[in-house]
């Protein structure tokens, strides 16, 4: 049996054994992914212990993306050097070398695709990301390999947004230009992608209040946020007509690589496994 697993802490919420746990029926792979709870303080010993016992890799969340990242010294993709994080792990040479990966930012990516289409940066100059974290840093990082004119980071402590900014702008072609909040509303009326990085609008914080009026007809508001799927920014986005993407296909689609280097089959983001953990996320009607 081919093991995976999902480590953070917590790390009971996590519906990545749900998304895995499909696939794994879905190919008939003989195979198993677990949810492990690790505290900061045991991390290091636990990754030092993963081959022995017969994982062949995994995902990190929260706490652990920057650890991981300081444990792995070289043994780290280019798209994780830029991010400064991990969340992907896997052996190379049979448990001699543990490598990881940031696969964020290609599942914000392949989640525009799926529901914009492949050509939807032909349309857009400018990107408004609001949030300076580390999915933020995933999400540019990625954007600057479209051909785009500039990515605009708001954060509500603009030195944190300024730090995104030097570190990322030597990467690609693309602008960096760190905001302070303040400047939120002109910037929205020049970007024609807007995505919220932030917990604002996730279930039990309070909402990411913009003024869509001022953005252009043609834009599209992106919320990596997924419980609820229709948070309070995707609504007023429709309601003032315009084209939304919501953030439960990032989840699905960031699995993508992890799987197929573990269990050697590249599974399909389906209709099916979507209304799957649609309806866990709803729960019981």
């Amino acid at each position: 049996m081919i093991k995976a697993f999902v480590v953070g802490h917590p790390i009971k919420h996590s519906r990545s054994p749900l998304i895995h746990g499909y696939w794994l029926k879905r190919y008939g792979i003989d195979g198993s992914y677990e949810r492990i709870d690790v505290a900061p303080v045991d991390l290091d010993e636990f990754l030092v212990a993963l081959w022995p016992l017969g994982f062949v890799g995994g995902n990190v969340t929260i706490p652990h993306k920057e650890a991981v990242f300081e444990f792995l010294d070289n043994n780290k993709t280019e798209r994780a050097q830029r991010v400064g994080a991990v969340n992907t792990l896997w052996y190379e040479d049979e448990g001699i070398e543990l490598w990881g990966d940031n696969t964020d930012g290609l599942g914000f990516i392949a989640n525009l695709n799926q529901n914009l289409g492949t050509g939807w940066d032909q349309y857009v100059e400018n990107v408004l990301v609001i949030g300076a974290g580390g999915a933020a840093r995933g999400i540019v990082a990625s954007l600057q390999d479209h051909p785009l004119k500039r990515i605009l980071v708001a954060n509500r402590t603009i030195s944190k947004a300024e730090e995104l900014v030097r570190d990322l702008e030597r990467y690609g072609r693309v602008t960096l230009e760190a905001l302070a909040w303040d400047d939120l509303d002109n910037a929205l009326a020049r970007s024609q992608l807007i995505v919220n990085t932030t917990s604002l609008g996730m279930a039990g914080q309070p909402p990411l209040l913009l003024d869509l009026e001022k953005v252009p007809d043609d834009a599209i508001v992106s919320d990596i946020v997924y419980v609820p799927l229709r948070t309070p920014l995707l609504a007023a986005a429709e309601a003032r007509g315009l084209r939304t993407v919501d953030g439960l296909g990032m989840l699905l689609h960031q699995a993508v690589p992890g799987f197929e280097r573990w269990f050697g089959v590249r599974p399909e983001v389906t209709p099916e496994l979507r209304a799957l953990i649609v309806a866990d996320i709803e729960g019981p009607s």
